[in-house]
């Protein structure tokens, strides 16, 4: 921290659909000059719709200026040069539409790492870091329990890659688990966008540290396991699972997540799940198609943690005992059920 962070670049601008005058031909206007606590006084007016005004500001505040929450209060009286006035301009009329604050400045931490996200992918969750949890305390207990042969993982329905590589980088530098003992992770997502975001965060957080580790993960696209064909011992997956209808009313506040990421109601061809002509609206569909294909390539002794939410963690449970396996779930932070467990 300290150092000015880089202003995003035109493609950047563009992917986030900031209205910036680079992009539409228009002639740049050069925002009035400004301190830091006018820029906060001002911004804090336009964001009175927004749930989290204050932490809006401090986040983007912290992105553009590379200062710490102490140093931004230190420096309130420091005037903003012109270029990051404007880019703070256009932050805030995106974020007036709804656009997260993590598709602004392109960054979300997960786990404690800092992840680069677009709305290619689901912004990762407070709520999903639980799953990562439960990942390291089964894949540190197999790692013990094999010791002559390396375990095989798959982050089914990756987006951002935050699960596989959360759980890697712990592995290597809280756990210090030696290379050669490490597992093998394949990272599976239908949308090309999504698996590039998520080999950009694996170059990020594992390749530019620990590059030997890069070379144990894989990157494939298929719809769920269609074009993947290896057997893995833990399989770690956050699915599509929300109601159809829900996700409509989540869009409506102009949050840009895709729907592929949200929507639990698709068929593996794409289409809204039907039985006798009507439209299902569970959110299940997806699951109930992921878990006898997980029965398929689950290693003997195998592993799943699976997220489901509020909305299905009970009924997954459920229909993952149809297919023989035996369930626990685990609650978040806030008590809500989020992660079964089957093996």
């Amino acid at each position: 921290m300290g150092e000015s962070l880089p202003l995003p670049s035109n493609d950047a601008v563009n992917c986030l659909r900031f209205p910036s005058p680079l992009l539409t031909g228009e002639s740049p206007v050069t925002p009035p000059k400004m301190t830091i606590q006018e820029f906060k006084n001002q911004a804090t007016k336009e964001l009175s719709s927004s749930p989290s005004p204050a932490l809006d500001i401090q986040v983007l505040l912290e992105y553009i200026t590379g200062y710490t929450k102490s140093q931004i209060l230190l420096k309130r009286d420091e005037e903003l040069a012109s270029e990051k006035a404007e880019w703070l301009t256009q932050a805030i009329k995106a974020r007036k539409t709804g656009l997260p604050i993590a598709y602004i400045t392109g960054h979300k931490e997960f786990f404690g790492y800092d992840f680069l996200v677009t709305p290619a992918v689901l912004i990762p969750k407070p709520d999903t870091e639980i799953l990562v949890e439960k990942a390291l305390d089964l894949i540190l207990e197999k790692i013990d329990a094999r010791p002559d042969s390396l375990l095989t993982i798959c982050d089914m329905c990756t987006g951002s890659g935050c699960i596989g590589i959360a759980v890697m980088k712990n592995l290597i530098e809280v756990h210090n688990i030696p290379f050669d003992r490490l597992p093998k992770i394949t990272m599976v997502d239908i949308s090309p966008a999504a698996l590039e975001m998520a080999e950009k965060n694996t170059e990020k957080l594992i390749g530019q540290e620990h590059p030997q580790a890069k070379s144990l993960f894989r990157f494939t696209r298929s719809n769920l396991f269609e074009q993947v064909p290896w057997r893995f011992d833990v399989i770690l997956t956050n699915p599509p699972y929300i109601p159809h209808t829900m996700v409509n009313e989540l869009l409506k506040d102009g949050r840009s997540e895709p729907r592929l990421a949200l929507d639990g109601d698709i068929t593996e061809t794409g289409d809204r799940a039907k039985i006798n002509g009507y439209e299902l609206d569970d959110g299940l569909t997806i699951i109930k198609n992921l878990i006898p294909q997980i029965k398929e390539h689950l290693n003997p002794k195998g592993t799943v943690l699976m997220e489901a939410g509020e909305y299905n963690a009970q009924a997954t449970a459920a229909w993952a005992k149809n297919w023989a396996f035996k369930t626990q779930i685990y609650p978040d932070l806030e008590g809500q059920l989020r992660v079964v467990e089957f093996k």
